[in-house]
């Protein structure tokens, strides 16, 4: 039986044999439910959702809702226990990888290749972002800075005035800039300068 634990670390090297580029963030909150997986891509987010052989089905419905609000594309990675349905539980769009041991060691089949999400919500997927990051995109596109509005109105902005072409890769590109270690001191500076003005 593979557990979770045990798929996470075979998968993510899997997924940079199979993608080339890509950054892992685990365990992000989108919606009310957590993406196991967010595997950046250098023009697309990708949401991945394991269903170890220990899992069930019973979330299944609502973590699919809500990766679809936020992600390009979706995988479901199920565990042999799962792996002759799961395609009745995920859309038509999602890709399924299915994972099982071999030789003692997690072994991944791709049993169908992902689609472009058709029910991204662009203002969801931009709501991944930090204020920074936003103000990067703000800058890059030449777009004022809106100091004193709100996060959603400066996504509202952007989506406006700035190409979903040009999005895909500014998104990836301060995603995979992302520094976990310094946010907390560019958070602080914002908010500094934010009570200067």
């Amino acid at each position: 039986m593979l557990y979770d634990k045990d798929i996470r670390e075979p998968l993510f090297d899997f997924l940079e044999e199979t993608y080339g580029k890509i950054r892992i963030i685990e365990e992000k909150q989108m919606g009310r439910s957590r993406a196991d997986v967010v595997m950046v891509l250098p023009k697309a987010l990708c949401g991945l959702e394991i269903k170890s052989d220990a899992d069930t089905y019973a979330r299944l419905g609502r973590q699919v809702r809500d990766y679809d609000q936020y992600f390009d594309y979706n995988y479901i990675v199920a565990g042999t226990k799962h792996a002759g349905h799961v395609k009745e539980h995920v859309p038509d769009w999602w890709g399924i990888l299915t994972v099982e041991l071999e030789e003692g060691r997690p072994d991944f089949y791709l049993w169908r290749k992902p689609k472009e999400n058709p029910k991204v919500n662009w203002k969801r997927k931009m709501g991944l972002l930090w204020r920074p990051e936003l103000v990067h995109i703000q800058e890059r596109n030449h777009l004022p800075k809106y100091r004193q509005k709100s996060k959603e109105f400066v996504i509202d902005k952007i989506l406006l005035k700035v190409p979903r072409e040009q999005l895909y890769q500014q998104i990836s590109d301060e995603l995979f800039e992302r520094d976990y270690t310094q946010i907390r001191q560019d958070i602080a500076a914002y908010k500094k300068e934010l009570l200067l003005k």
